[in-house]
């Protein structure tokens, strides 16, 4: 039989999309090509010559829908993080290739079997795919299932029974064990050659080893799916994260005032800004409680981590603030029982925060921070931050004191807390800090307290925050 020479080359890096697009527009013309020769064929049944052609272009045909098909997933794309969970796989296909001689001479074998005179011809391709000896002989087509998989087998009988007997093309996939041992999958295309009676004289086979293109693909599938799995879990991970947050966080919008029946001596707004990576929901807060003895809690707080761990330690902790403030524990102490239950916690973390208590019979703010960025102060239409009493980071430390510091307050005083995400930029010299003490005179301007959130956030609302953020403003009243 004549050969069948198909040149492999080497791959290159992966493409740009519009080179992606033009090569899958190219593909689909060649197929068209291929596939409008394989129909002009004029096939004649005692022309070898004639059938090997065709069989040439039924394997281009199919080499073609398989590039078409690989093409359009280099299109989709997949994560690099799954590139490397498969290594046993994609380690098995690289020692394939190493011992290919670059050429599908090695892969693409033919066969031959003469039912009126018992002769069976074989390619040498086709002893080097199924690891035979040429000095072995080829083997009938009764011998053939002894090197299929069991499971396979009755599925080769059945072709080839179809073929033989109802004259129907063989075309279908089976696995075979070589004589080394090594499992090879192979794809089989035939026909039978019909004698002048119309009884089948022979019936040809074209025989391609798929076995790395079969275990590429199945490399690709399981990574895909393993990529569509943790895209799920991270996509339910943050919807609950996001759950937690609103239920947890104050549900007021706009401003609070305070005390809640009578006349106003604190006028408070706060805003909750996300990440630029939406997906990063961390353990930020902010909070404002009336207490019983009619002073207020103001707290601003951030935890280590992302997700639903953040979230729901950040709710144990604003609970457990929450329910120390209204039992009247000063701010100082109550930092230390913060970093108490942090060290205690099943899932320990890191977490800083600033505990402010406004008493209107005064006008004193009593503050404690932990590793915190200090409030800022605004009067007058100029604004300084507050020197912080010590304080280390909840959960950094066992037994850690916490000093206590007191502020005296005027009306029209303006006090801003926030998280570090909000001055945190990847801007190289930028000055959060120095940015938000700017905004002084627009405060003066301000009539209310959320108006002065939305002046921060028209300053920090947009850019490239690594972090999400909380910001709280509160205006002393007259």
């Amino acid at each position: 039989m004549p050969s069948h020479v198909f040149a492999d080359h080497p791959a290159p890096q992966p493409p740009e999309r519009g080179t992606v697009d033009a090569l899958i527009t190219r593909a689909r013309r060649l197929r068209g090509d291929v596939d409008a020769v394989r129909r002009d064929a004029v096939l004649e049944d005692d022309d070898p010559q004639g059938r090997w052609q065709r069989a040439l272009c039924d394997l281009a045909v199919h080499h073609l829908d398989d590039l078409g098909a690989h093409l359009g997933q280099l299109k989709e794309g997949l994560p690099a993080e799954s590139l490397g969970l498969f290594e046993d796989e994609l380690a098995e296909y690289e020692a394939d290739s190493a011992q290919s001689t670059g050429s599908l001479l090695t892969r693409v074998g033919s066969a031959e079997w003469n039912l009126l005179t018992d002769e069976v011809s074989w390619s040498d391709e086709l002893y080097q795919i199924l690891g035979r000896s040429p000095q072995s002989g080829p083997m009938t087509l009764d011998e053939l299932p002894s090197i299929v998989f069991a499971e396979d087998q009755a599925l080769l009988t059945s072709m080839v029974t179809d073929c033989l007997v109802d004259g129907r093309p063989i075309d279908g996939e089976f696995r075979m064990v070589r004589a080394d041992g090594r499992v090879r999958t192979v794809h089989m295309m035939g026909e039978p050659v019909l004698d002048s009676d119309g009884s089948t004289a022979s019936m040809w086979a074209v025989l391609r080893d798929v076995s790395e293109l079969r275990r590429s693909e199945r490399a690709l599938r399981e990574s895909r799916d393993h990529a569509q799995r943790k895209q799920h879990f991270e996509q339910t991970e943050r919807r609950l994260a996001v759950e937690l947050q609103e239920a947890v966080l104050p549900p007021w919008r706009g401003s609070l005032q305070f005390p809640l029946d009578g006349p106003a001596e604190l006028d408070v707004a706060a805003h909750y800004l996300p990440s630029a990576n939406s997906a990063l929901i961390g353990g930020d807060w902010y909070d404002a409680l009336q207490l019983p003895n009619g002073g207020s809690l103001l707290s601003v707080g951030d935890l280590t981590g992302h997700g639903v761990s953040a979230t729901s330690a950040m709710a144990m902790l604003l609970g457990a603030l929450r329910g120390m403030a209204v039992a009247g524990i000063e701010p100082g102490p109550l930092m230390a029982h913060l970093n108490q239950l942090l060290e205690t916690s099943v899932q320990p973390a890191l977490g800083s925060a600033v505990c402010c208590r406004f008493d209107p019979a005064n006008r004193t703010l009593s503050w404690a921070q932990a590793g915190h960025p200090a409030p800022l102060l605004f009067r007058n239409g100029t604004g300084q931050v507050l020197t912080p009493p010590e304080g280390v980071l909840l959960g950094a430390t066992s037994g850690a004191a916490y000093e206590q510091a007191e502020v005296p307050l005027l009306p029209g005083d303006l006090l801003l807390l926030h998280t570090d995400g909000l001055t945190r930029t990847s801007a190289a010299g930028d000055s959060g800090t120095g940015r938000l003490l700017t905004l002084a005179p627009r405060f003066a301007a301000a009539r209310d307290a959320q108006e002065c959130v939305r002046a921060v956030l028209e300053v920090f609302g947009e850019g490239n925050r690594e972090d999400d953020a909380c910001v709280m403003v509160v205006k002393i009243g007259a």
